[in-house]
């Protein structure tokens, strides 16, 4: 019988950081860059964080590399979501929503009240 031995993670991030610094260029460039080599460094990169050991050396890499940290959390998102993403700026972002929405709440029921009642005999004879 085969047994299925785990994948070992690496350690080493050199080949991954390199993918992340070019990755970083391409998205940053102000020269056009060409969809396939575009295309095959998100696949190499996509291919080293699938083999990178997590931890704080990873999370170090990503950190520094925004366009790195967002195609891992794409990769990613369906066993963590947006891990990665600023938690600070998405409660702020609700925090406002919910603000706004009282405030138009407030402004409807003060229109409401403030309306004079109609007089139900009005035009009537």
């Amino acid at each position: 019988m085969n047994a299925i031995k785990p994948h070992p993670h690496k350690t080493d991030l050199t080949v991954t950081h390199v993918l992340a610094e070019l990755l970083e260029r391409l998205e940053c460039s102000t020269e056009p860059v060409g969809a396939e080599q575009y295309r095959s460094v998100v696949l190499h990169l996509v291919n080293e964080l699938g083999d990178v050991e997590p931890g704080t050396a990873l999370g170090a890499l990503l950190d520094t590399h925004p366009a790195a940290a967002e195609l891992y959390e794409n990769v990613n998102y369906q066993y963590a979501g947006l891990c990665r993403s600023a938690l600070d700026a998405s409660l702020a972002a609700e925090r406002e929503a919910k603000e706004a929405l009282n405030r138009a709440m407030r402004r409807a029921s003060n229109h409401s009240t403030n309306q004079p009642k109609e007089d139900p005999n009005h035009g009537k004879s």
